[in-house]
Order: structure tokens, then C-alpha cells, then sequence
């Protein structure tokens, strides 16, 4: 919890030095607190530790919104509090709840399988894989370039090799990704936004909900997140303040429409890259 501290207490001096809120043109101040996500991590999301940290956050916030109003003024303030993602609760508690849920070590069998069925189809097993970062595997283009290989036709064996395995849902190939050959669901969908032609990798693994891999920057964790499943995908999204109606909103929105509706509150063009469309609650 302390790393949320040191944010704060960064903020408030930034606020001060910058001296946002000071005249009558609009500031912008983006602040992550970041700790959660660590703490999810290595202890899961119903851990004590965790309980522990978001009464920490909790305070913090607080001293945030408390130095906001002495110095700029909190009825002069819109505040948006959202999050980059959701997260998986700890295997061994939704075993607890009855819930079908394990870990998975990404160098176990599911790439002992990935290997046997490339050795058996094209005589080379490892030499054909660069690496597995969740979700992602990337091949070894180079190698197979070498050994004059298609490399669609690997990629397309890995991913159904994937797929046999009991704890994979799906397995897509950045081919199909990004021609479209992917199936009109919500997850293919998601799975395919995702896909960028430079950076991602050439299947995506898409494992059984509640099924983690238990890898995160080479870290051995409780819980993780990166799935498209809802509990990945389902956060908070708060507006408070601008004299926006106090209400409660079910109805399905998206984080990527916070730009859009600050763009609209502020009376300016939304960013050039901005896909997301504006609230209309927070509108009279």
C-alpha cells in the first residue's frame, strides 16, 4: 500500500507545482493507483491482504480528495475512478465455492503437447517456438523460414493442438485474427480487437474460465487477469461531481467511453483516436 502513498503524495506535489485548478481554463490530471493490482497478484482478490489494501486505498483516496478541495476545490472538480481490467479470484478459494477452477504452469504439458505435435507433423518441436507470454505464442519465424515451413500451417497446428487440451477453451491464429476467419461471439470479438499485426503473437490462447496461468513477469501468483471473460472485463465506472445526476447505470458501457464523455462534457472534438461514444446519463 505504501506505493499508492508515495503516489499521492507525488500528485499533491504536482498539483501545487503545476498549479492546476488555479484559473478558468480546464486541467487534466490522470492518476493510477497502482498497488491493487499487485496485491491481487501475489495474494488474490478475497485475500485479507487485499481487504487490507483497498482500506488503505481507501484513505488515500480520501486525503486525495480532501487536499483537491482545499486547494483547488472539490465543487470545481469532475472525478472519473475506473479501472484497465477486472480479475480472476484464486483458484484454490472458487474450488472452495464448488467452482471448476485450477492453475496452469505454462511450461507443463501444454507445451510438452505443443511440442510432441510439432515434432510428429513437421520434425521440429522447440526449434519452432520463440516463447509463450500469456496469451500469446510466438513462433520462431526465422526457424521456420529456415526449414521452409509455412508458417500459417504452424501456427494453425499449435492452435488446434491447444484447443485438444482440457483446460483451453480456444486457441486463434493471428491469420484468422486478422482476416476475420474467427467465429461472430463476444470472445472472438474481444480476442480479435486485441490482435496488433506487429506486436502480438501468432496464436492466442484463450484458457478456461477460472483456468489461470500461474506466470506474471516471472513471478508465481495467486490470481491474474488477461482473460475475455466478464470477471476480466467487468470494473467500476464512476463520475462524480460537474452537477452530474446522482443515479445508478446497468447498462453495458465501456472504459474507452471516458474519453468520449469528457470530450463531450468539455465541449471539445473527442481524440483522434478515441472509438468510444458519450455517456448520455451524465447529461440533463
Amino acid at each position: 500500500p505504501v506505493g499508492d502513498e508515495l503516489t499521492l503524495d507525488f500528485a499533491k506535489r504536482l498539483i501545487l507545482g503545476e498549479e492546476l485548478g488555479v484559473d478558468d481554463v480546464p486541467d487534466y490530471l490522470s492518476i493510477s493507483f497502482s498497488s491493487t493490482d499487485y496485491v491481487g497478484h501475489i495474494f488474490g482478490p478475497s485475500s485479507l491482504e487485499a481487504e487490507d489494501n483497498l482500506l488503505r486505498l481507501d484513505d488515500t483516496i480520501g486525503e486525495l480528495f480532501n487536499f483537491i478541495d482545499a486547494h483547488v476545490g472539490l465543487d470545481r472538480t469532475l472525478v472519473v475512478l475506473s479501472a484497465d481490467h477486472g480479475g480472476a479470484e484464486a483458484p484454490e478459494y472458487l474450488r472452495e465455492l464448488g467452482f471448476d477452477a485450477e492453475l496452469i504452469a505454462p511450461d507443463g504439458d501444454l507445451n510438452a503437447s505443443v511440442v510432441a505435435a510439432l515434432e510428429a507433423r513437421f520434425g521440429a518441436g522447440k526449434e519452432l517456438i520463440q516463447g509463450f507470454f500469456h496469451p500469446y505464442v510466438y513462433l520462431h519465424h526465422g526457424e521456420i523460414a529456415a526449414r521452409e515451413l509455412d508458417l500459417v500451417d504452424v501456427a494453425e497446428l499449435v492452435a488446434a493442438t491447444l484447443e485438444l487440451h482440457p483446460a483451453i477453451a480456444h486457441a486463434y491464429t493471428a491469420e484468422a485474427l486478422l482476416t476475420g476467419e474467427f467465429p461472430d461471439t463476444r470472445v472472438a470479438r474481444a480476442v480479435a480487437r486485441n490482435q496488433h499485426p506487429d506486436r502480438s503473437g501468432d496464436v492466442y490462447v484463450v484458457t478456461r474460465p477460472h483456468y489461470l496461468v500461474n506466470d506474471f513477469d516471472g513471478l508465481t501468483v495467486a490470481a491474474t487477469h488477461g482473460s475475455p471473460w466478464r470477471y476480466d472485463t467487468y470494473v467500476p465506472l464512476i463520475f462524480m461531481g460537474a452537477a452530474i445526476p446522482a443515479q445508478v447505470v446497468h447498462r453495458e458501457v465501456f472504459t474507452i467511453d471516458v474519453a468520449a464523455s469528457l470530450a463531450a462534457l468539455m465541449g471539445t472534438k473527442p481524440p483522434s483516436g478515441c472509438e468510444g461514444v458519450p455517456l448520455v446519463e451524465l447529461f440533463r
